[in-house]
Protein backbone atom coordinates (compact mmCIF):
# COMPACT_ATOMS: atom_id res chain seq x y z
CA UNK A 1 0.00 0.00 0.00
CA UNK A 2 1.10 3.51 -0.85
CA UNK A 3 -0.45 6.64 0.94
CA UNK A 4 0.21 10.44 0.08
CA UNK A 5 0.31 12.37 2.79
CA UNK A 6 -0.75 16.24 2.05
CA UNK A 7 -0.42 19.57 3.93
CA UNK A 8 -2.03 22.26 2.25
CA UNK A 9 -1.32 24.99 4.67
CA UNK A 10 1.66 27.32 3.85
CA UNK A 11 2.22 27.09 7.83
CA UNK A 12 4.53 23.68 8.29
CA UNK A 13 4.57 23.44 12.00
CA UNK A 14 0.76 24.28 13.12
CA UNK A 15 -2.75 22.78 13.31
CA UNK A 16 -3.19 21.42 9.93
CA UNK A 17 0.50 20.06 9.86
CA UNK A 18 -0.10 18.27 12.95
CA UNK A 19 -3.34 16.75 12.13
CA UNK A 20 -1.70 15.30 8.70
CA UNK A 21 1.65 14.02 10.91
CA UNK A 22 -0.90 11.96 13.01
CA UNK A 23 -2.86 11.16 10.30
CA UNK A 24 0.72 10.06 8.41
CA UNK A 25 1.60 7.88 11.49
CA UNK A 26 -1.81 6.09 11.08
CA UNK A 27 -1.28 4.67 7.78
CA UNK A 28 2.50 3.45 8.42
CA UNK A 29 0.93 1.94 11.40
CA UNK A 30 -0.98 -0.48 8.93
CA UNK A 31 1.95 -0.95 7.16
CA UNK A 32 1.25 1.53 3.88
CA UNK A 33 4.57 3.70 2.29
CA UNK A 34 4.18 6.52 3.39
CA UNK A 35 5.19 10.06 1.68
CA UNK A 36 4.44 13.53 3.54
CA UNK A 37 4.75 16.91 1.10
CA UNK A 38 4.65 20.48 2.53
CA UNK A 39 2.28 21.52 -0.84
CA UNK A 40 3.22 25.57 0.04
CA UNK A 41 6.89 24.55 -1.22
CA UNK A 42 6.48 23.16 -4.63
CA UNK A 43 6.41 25.53 -7.21
CA UNK A 44 2.41 25.33 -8.87
CA UNK A 45 -0.37 26.66 -10.69
CA UNK A 46 -3.88 26.15 -11.15
CA UNK A 47 -4.50 24.23 -14.32
CA UNK A 48 -3.62 26.54 -16.92
CA UNK A 49 -5.90 24.69 -19.95
CA UNK A 50 -3.47 23.86 -22.37
CA UNK A 51 -5.51 20.67 -22.66
CA UNK A 52 -2.61 18.45 -23.79
CA UNK A 53 -4.24 15.92 -21.71
CA UNK A 54 -7.64 16.08 -23.76
CA UNK A 55 -5.93 16.01 -27.22
CA UNK A 56 -6.13 12.56 -29.47
CA UNK A 57 -3.34 9.86 -28.69
CA UNK A 58 -2.44 11.70 -25.20
CA UNK A 59 -1.61 9.32 -22.66
CA UNK A 60 -4.64 9.60 -20.36
CA UNK A 61 -4.60 10.67 -16.72
CA UNK A 62 -1.63 12.83 -17.01
CA UNK A 63 -0.75 16.86 -16.48
CA UNK A 64 1.37 17.51 -18.91
CA UNK A 65 2.13 20.98 -17.28
CA UNK A 66 5.58 21.25 -16.45
CA UNK A 67 6.23 22.44 -13.03
CA UNK A 68 6.46 20.56 -9.70
CA UNK A 69 2.83 19.70 -9.36
CA UNK A 70 2.89 17.30 -12.44
CA UNK A 71 4.56 14.68 -10.70
CA UNK A 72 2.62 14.18 -7.44
CA UNK A 73 -0.21 14.03 -9.70
CA UNK A 74 1.03 11.04 -11.12
CA UNK A 75 2.20 9.85 -7.53
CA UNK A 76 -1.30 10.56 -6.28
CA UNK A 77 -2.79 8.33 -8.82
CA UNK A 78 -0.36 5.75 -8.79
CA UNK A 79 -1.20 5.49 -4.67
CA UNK A 80 -3.59 3.41 -2.67
CA UNK A 81 -4.34 6.34 -0.15
CA UNK A 82 -4.77 10.50 -0.38
CA UNK A 83 -4.38 12.16 2.79
CA UNK A 84 -5.03 16.16 2.31
CA UNK A 85 -5.30 18.75 5.01
CA UNK A 86 -6.19 22.50 4.45
CA UNK A 87 -7.33 25.35 6.78
CA UNK A 88 -10.73 27.08 5.70
CA UNK A 89 -9.61 30.52 4.35
CA UNK A 90 -12.71 32.81 3.77
CA UNK A 91 -14.98 29.66 3.43
CA UNK A 92 -12.46 27.39 1.11
CA UNK A 93 -9.36 25.25 1.76
CA UNK A 94 -6.79 27.34 0.55
CA UNK A 95 -5.06 28.11 -3.11
CA UNK A 96 -2.41 25.87 -3.33
CA UNK A 97 -5.59 22.68 -2.28
CA UNK A 98 -7.67 24.32 -5.37
CA UNK A 99 -4.70 24.21 -7.45
CA UNK A 100 -4.30 20.64 -7.28
CA UNK A 101 -7.74 19.93 -7.37
CA UNK A 102 -7.85 21.62 -10.74
CA UNK A 103 -4.89 19.90 -11.83
CA UNK A 104 -6.11 16.32 -10.13
CA UNK A 105 -9.38 16.30 -11.67
CA UNK A 106 -9.48 17.55 -14.84
CA UNK A 107 -6.78 15.15 -16.35
CA UNK A 108 -8.96 12.49 -15.92
CA UNK A 109 -12.13 14.36 -16.60
CA UNK A 110 -13.64 12.74 -19.97
CA UNK A 111 -15.16 15.31 -21.86
CA UNK A 112 -16.19 12.27 -24.03
CA UNK A 113 -18.34 11.62 -21.14
CA UNK A 114 -17.42 9.80 -17.37
CA UNK A 115 -14.04 9.33 -15.86
CA UNK A 116 -10.87 8.07 -17.43
CA UNK A 117 -9.11 6.61 -14.44
CA UNK A 118 -9.92 3.19 -13.76
CA UNK A 119 -7.66 2.73 -10.35
CA UNK A 120 -8.98 3.41 -7.14
CA UNK A 121 -7.61 6.03 -4.64
CA UNK A 122 -8.91 6.03 -1.08
CA UNK A 123 -8.90 10.14 0.10
CA UNK A 124 -9.01 11.58 3.38
CA UNK A 125 -9.82 15.20 3.62
CA UNK A 126 -8.96 17.25 6.72
CA UNK A 127 -10.12 20.94 7.52
CA UNK A 128 -8.68 22.96 10.40
CA UNK A 129 -10.64 26.14 11.18
CA UNK A 130 -11.44 28.93 14.08
CA UNK A 131 -15.23 28.48 13.27
CA UNK A 132 -16.89 25.99 15.88
CA UNK A 133 -18.27 22.76 14.98
CA UNK A 134 -22.11 23.74 14.82
CA UNK A 135 -21.14 26.76 12.47
CA UNK A 136 -18.93 24.40 9.75
CA UNK A 137 -21.88 22.08 9.76
CA UNK A 138 -24.44 24.85 8.61
CA UNK A 139 -22.44 27.16 7.20
CA UNK A 140 -19.48 26.17 5.79
CA UNK A 141 -19.33 22.50 4.90
CA UNK A 142 -22.88 22.43 2.37
CA UNK A 143 -20.52 25.25 0.67
CA UNK A 144 -17.73 22.74 0.67
CA UNK A 145 -19.62 19.49 -0.49
CA UNK A 146 -19.18 20.34 -3.95
CA UNK A 147 -15.26 20.00 -4.00
CA UNK A 148 -14.79 16.92 -2.01
CA UNK A 149 -17.56 15.04 -4.49
CA UNK A 150 -15.04 15.74 -7.28
CA UNK A 151 -12.15 13.25 -5.29
CA UNK A 152 -15.25 10.75 -5.69
CA UNK A 153 -13.65 10.35 -9.15
CA UNK A 154 -10.47 8.88 -7.74
CA UNK A 155 -13.22 5.76 -7.55
CA UNK A 156 -12.18 5.12 -3.74
CA UNK A 157 -13.68 5.78 -0.18
CA UNK A 158 -13.64 10.12 0.65
CA UNK A 159 -13.94 10.82 4.36
CA UNK A 160 -14.46 13.82 5.39
CA UNK A 161 -13.08 15.33 9.46
CA UNK A 162 -12.92 19.35 10.58
CA UNK A 163 -10.57 19.91 13.11
CA UNK A 164 -12.63 23.41 14.34
CA UNK A 165 -12.14 26.29 16.81
CA UNK A 166 -8.15 26.38 16.71
CA UNK A 167 -5.58 28.01 18.31
CA UNK A 168 -4.18 30.17 15.48
CA UNK A 169 -1.47 31.72 17.97
CA UNK A 170 0.11 30.94 21.49
CA UNK A 171 -0.27 34.69 22.15
CA UNK A 172 -3.13 36.37 20.97
CA UNK A 173 -2.25 39.93 22.91
CA UNK A 174 0.07 39.97 20.22
CA UNK A 175 -2.37 40.72 17.26
CA UNK A 176 -5.39 42.71 16.18
CA UNK A 177 -7.77 39.28 17.32
CA UNK A 178 -10.22 40.82 19.57
CA UNK A 179 -13.01 38.83 18.21
CA UNK A 180 -11.03 35.49 19.55
CA UNK A 181 -11.03 34.81 23.21
CA UNK A 182 -7.48 33.35 23.76
CA UNK A 183 -8.70 31.53 26.67
CA UNK A 184 -11.39 29.49 24.93
CA UNK A 185 -9.07 28.35 21.96
CA UNK A 186 -6.66 27.57 24.63
CA UNK A 187 -8.71 25.47 26.30
CA UNK A 188 -9.90 23.95 23.11
CA UNK A 189 -6.51 22.92 21.89
CA UNK A 190 -5.63 21.35 25.72
CA UNK A 191 -8.85 19.64 25.57
CA UNK A 192 -10.25 18.63 21.98
CA UNK A 193 -7.63 18.85 19.69
CA UNK A 194 -6.02 15.51 21.43
CA UNK A 195 -9.45 13.68 20.41
CA UNK A 196 -8.91 15.66 16.74
CA UNK A 197 -5.24 14.03 16.71
CA UNK A 198 -6.57 10.34 17.42
CA UNK A 199 -9.13 10.95 14.82
CA UNK A 200 -6.72 12.16 12.23
CA UNK A 201 -4.34 8.88 12.99
CA UNK A 202 -7.46 6.04 13.17
CA UNK A 203 -8.65 7.83 9.94
CA UNK A 204 -5.39 7.79 8.15
CA UNK A 205 -4.89 3.55 9.47
CA UNK A 206 -8.12 3.03 7.72
CA UNK A 207 -8.24 4.60 4.81
CA UNK A 208 -4.58 2.63 3.93
CA UNK A 209 -5.54 -0.39 4.89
Amino acid sequence: MKTIVINASPRRKWNTAEIMKSAAKGAESVGSEVEYIDLYKLDLHGCMSCLICKKVGSERCKCYWRDELSPLIEKILSADCLLIGSPIYLYEPTSHYRALLERLIFCILSYDGGNYFEGKVNVGIFYTMNAPRKYFDKMMHPYLEQSEALFGMLNGEVKVYPVCNTLQVNDYSKYSMAMFDQEDKRKSREERFPIDLKNAFEIGAELSK
